[in-house]
């Protein structure tokens, strides 16, 4: 059903990278959430971290927008669909406000996410080592293109009241608000590792501290009254909000399988922190209940899983605990040596391998992983080599890449992807009787049909595995 959504939306942008987005795009979500709003938190891009700092924010899902993933006509209905119930909306963006797919213009930018949202931007810019210079920087952030439209900056790392008056008076001259000024302070500071962040589930209490900073600091350094009304000046969005069993229906043509409810495992905890909101709901929607398990902590399956969906995170970080609990790794092993179904991405992947930097894992895979220096990192076009439990062969899908492991893989075993974009083409992952692991992440918005698959082949409560 088409609805005119009328939500005050604010997209938080910056020049480039390291300038501050995600500390302001928190700290406004858990501030405004703390004025008694109901703030829906939203990132550009694919990662996976910022948007449980988001969820730790807002206590609502952290949720991804990404064209490239998704596709843009997806943008709008996913963020109607994140939003519903929301007073306010705050997106996040990804990189430098213009920048997106390498060779793609703007394709996966977050400038091009502002403009399917028809939301205004706030740009955060690093004050930290220039004064009048900023003047000529937002004036070309600004200009750039027309259909973008910057309602004012932040400045970030601000020294001193001189600097912020300087800064200031150049932005003056420039005809651009200052909508907020943070100080240089480390009491908002997220630590990192080697691929970004570290996420909320392996700080907490910390992380509650880390965005209770962020939202004091935004609270004393921003005019929230101000960027409360730049947000509810965004004029009302047109569309249909997407819906999970709407989108099974399209992609599928069939509606779930009859008879009791196929239990799905999902993979969380420290180690297994990545996954888009959207897929639980898809798998509920197909029919399953969706069960969550901590692979450091539980040594048993949830009872009657039929089906296994093991996601992104840091494996490589836990490798000891997660080998130390060899009886889940045996129940792992069983189910997939039955037959069920078992989607792993990345993480999951590593965790199905034989061993991860020497130390044992599942072994449901005939390979051997072990981290490196290089930085694996980029969007894919990718297409299914032969049916699995997820795609039949044939199947195109765009996906993310994000790593910094070699996984050296026995003879004769078959992949899961050809990936025909970037570079010259290549297998990649694994497909082999109910498994389906790769490298590669895909948000399934994009490819309902395999939530659908994953469940119709899952394994019954009461059947035999």
């Amino acid at each position: 059903m088409v609805r005119t959504l009328r939500i005050p939306r604010l997209v938080v942008a910056a020049p480039s990278s390291g300038s501050g987005k995600t500390t302001v795009a928190t700290g406004l979500m858990a501030a405004f959430t703390a004025r008694g709003l109901t703030v829906s938190p939203h990132k550009g891009g694919p990662d996976y971290i910022d948007p449980g700092y988001h969820a730790l924010a807002t206590g609502r899902p952290g949720r991804n927008l990404d064209a490239y993933l998704c596709g843009t006509e997806l943008l709008g209905p996913l963020f109607a669909h994140g939003a519903a119930g929301a007073d306010l909306a705050v997106v996040e963006g990804v990189m430098g406000l213009y920048d997106g797919a390498a060779g793609q213009g703007e394709l996966a930018s977050t400038a091009q996410l502002a403009k399917a949202l028809r939301a205004p931007v706030v740009l955060v810019v690093d004050g930290s080592s220039q004064s009048r210079s900023v003047a000529a920087l937002v004036h070309g952030f600004a200009s750039w293109d027309p259909e973008v439209r910057i309602g004012g900056v932040i400045l970030n790392k601000v020294g001193s009241d001189r600097h912020e008056e300087l800064l200031r008076e150049a932005l003056d001259e420039a005809g651009v608000d200052v909508l907020g000024v943070l100080r240089r302070t480390p009491q908002a500071a997220t630590p990192s590792r080697h691929l970004g962040l570290v996420p909320v589930a392996e700080r907490e209490p910390d992380a509650v501290a880390a965005v209770a900073a962020m939202a004091e600091q935004v609270r004393a350094g921003c005019d929230l009254d101000a960027l409360w009304a730049l947000a509810r000046s965004a004029p009302p969005l047109t569309g249909a909000p997407w819906d999970p069993a709407e989108a099974l229906a399209a992609g599928a043509g069939t509606p779930p399988p009859a008879g009791p409810r196929p239990v799905v495992a999902v993979a969380g905890g420290a180690a297994f922190t990545f996954s888009y909101a959207e897929h639980a709901e898809l798998l509920t929607a197909a029919g399953a209940d969706v069960v969550p398990f901590d692979p450091l902590r539980d040594e048993r399956l949830p009872e009657s899983t039929g089906a296994l969906v093991i996601g992104g995170g840091f494996p490589e970080v836990y490798a000891p605990e997660l080998s130390a609990n060899a009886a889940l790794r045996a129940e792992v092993a069983a189910l997939a040596a039955a037959g069920a179904p078992v989607a792993a991405e990345c993480a999951g992947l590593l965790y199905l391998a034989r061993e991860l930097d020497g130390a044992p894992m599942c072994g449901v895979l005939d390979a051997s992983a072990r981290m490196t220096e290089r930085l694996t990192l980029g969007y894919r076009d990718a297409v299914a080599v032969a049916d699995s439990v997820l795609a039949p062969a044939g199947t195109r899908v765009s996906g993310h890449e994000f790593h910094r492991t070699r996984l050296e893989p026995g003879a004769g075993t078959d992949p899961a992807w050809g990936v025909v974009r970037p570079g010259p083409p290549r297998t990649e992952g694994f497909a082999q009787g109910g498994v389906h692991a790769s490298y590669l992440h895909v948000h399934w918005a994009a490819l309902p049909t395999a939530a659908a698959r994953l469940v119709a082949r899952a394994v019954r409560p009461g059947a035999a595995v």
